[in-house]
């Protein structure tokens, strides 16, 4: 996107937009010929709503290549992800209000299991409880190293942020965590010279975290990815001239639509429907509403087909409450296909919905891949997606006479 461009046609409405984004959306079928994740949901409040909408799908970086929640995001949020490359350490700790200063580094942690002989057996520790993950991230708080502090902030579960803050550090750095069980956990690995000292400082950190852990169950060491420093987006309220809120539960999506500029507003509960109940809360005060749903990429990710399934028909089941609301325009995509047969992100484009006033209909009242695949939209990258949200929702001027 041409930022500079589309600012110089933004122009005031009196209209709402809404982005429900349902993480790790896109799927496939358990056996061929058979149906979706989405195509199986009973799903009759968003098939109503295809009907009145354009279908298609969204891509977000390019044909063939899966991404990661970041990436994903910020392409649906119409920025480039491979020109703003963003690591998700930073994305963690802006979701959990640290104030992450311009020369600190951050990365996203998992608490995890390994054995006696230091190999994976667990990389998300059986998904910890998150008042356990409080409790053991008070423990790793109490390490101390020369030359440098390091702050760890739990996020949900298993998973928490680091933050690294000292002299000379820079956020080259491999991850730790191999992605895979029954291997042991990695070396942190400077990228470039000016990392070298971080990564000495991340490799001292992690085996005094393993010493500090070590009689605890079931998490007694910690993985490390997404190493970066704080990035420098353009605003929405700048840019687009939106009164931009998100409604989310997990930090690292609170984190990025921060970083774009979006205000996280506080969510009573942790629910699908507590989400909804936000949008409700604080409809009047915004006119563009960011509203993330994790769960179905959780259970794509833990290759259970049916309870994605059920996620997604509990998103339906919430349909209604939003469209009560009168949104102009309406998006529902996801950030990306995490389809559970592969138990993992997949680079498989993600099914999209866009809805509104003047929008043309495809007359399809059906919300799925194979509906997807007949809609006017064709396969758009997910960059695109926010242009047409502002035009459709009458905040884009012509351009020329």
């Amino acid at each position: 996107m041409n930022y500079e461009f589309l600012k110089k046609l933004i122009q005031p409405a009196d209209t709402k937009i809404v982005m429900l984004i349902m993480d790790g959306l896109g799927g496939l079928p358990k056996e061929p010929g058979g149906k979706t994740e989405l195509e199986t949901a009973h799903t009759p409040h968003m098939d109503a709503l295809a009907a009145r909408s354009a279908l298609g799908f969204s891509s977000p970086a390019g044909a063939g290549i899966a991404v990661g929640s970041g990436p994903g995001h910020l392409a649906i949020f119409g920025f480039d992800p491979i020109e703003h490359e963003i690591g998700r350490g930073a994305l963690e700790a802006l979701g959990v209000d640290i104030d992450l200063g311009a020369e600190d580094i951050a990365a996203r942690g998992n608490f995890c299991k390994v054995d006696a002989n230091g190999i994976l057996t667990d990389r998300r520790a059986g998904r910890l409880a998150t008042p356990e993950a409080f409790r053991l991230a008070k423990m790793l708080n109490s390490i101390a190293i020369d030359g440098v502090q390091i702050q760890v902030e739990p996020i949900k579960e298993h998973r928490f942020a680091l933050v690294m803050r000292g002299e000379g550090l820079a956020a080259k750095i491999s991850d730790t965590d191999p992605l895979v069980e029954g291997v042991a956990p990695r070396q942190a690995v400077a990228l470039d010279q000016a990392s070298e000292k971080a990564a000495r400082l991340v490799n001292t950190y992690i085996q005094k975290a393993r010493e500090t852990l070590r009689f605890e169950e079931p998490a007694n060491m910690v993985l490390l990815r997404g190493f970066d420093k704080l990035p420098v987006l353009p605003q929405y309220g700048e840019l687009f001239k939106l009164r931009a809120a998100s409604i989310a539960v997990n930090g690292m999506y609170k984190g990025v639509s921060r970083l774009v500029g979006m205000q996280v507003l506080p969510v009573d509960g942790v629910t699908i429907e507590d989400e909804f109940s936000t949008l409700e809360m604080f409809w009047e005060q915004f006119d563009f509403f960011y509203l993330h749903i994790k769960q179905t990429d959780t259970h794509g990710e833990d290759g259970d087909f049916d309870r994605k399934v059920k996620e997604i028909e509990r998103v339906d089941a919430q349909i209604q409450r939003m469209l009560n609301l009168q949104p102009d325009v309406v998006l529902i995509t996801g950030d990306h296909s995490s389809p559970a047969i592969l138990r993992s992100h997949s680079w498989h484009p993600v099914p999209a919905l866009l809805y509104g006033k003047y929008v043309r209909e495809d007359g399809i009242a059906e919300f799925g891949e194979r509906a997807c695949a007949r809609g006017s939209l064709g396969v758009l990258p997910a960059t695109d997606f926010l242009p047409l949200l502002l035009a459709n929702a009458g905040r884009v001027a012509k351009y020329g006479a």
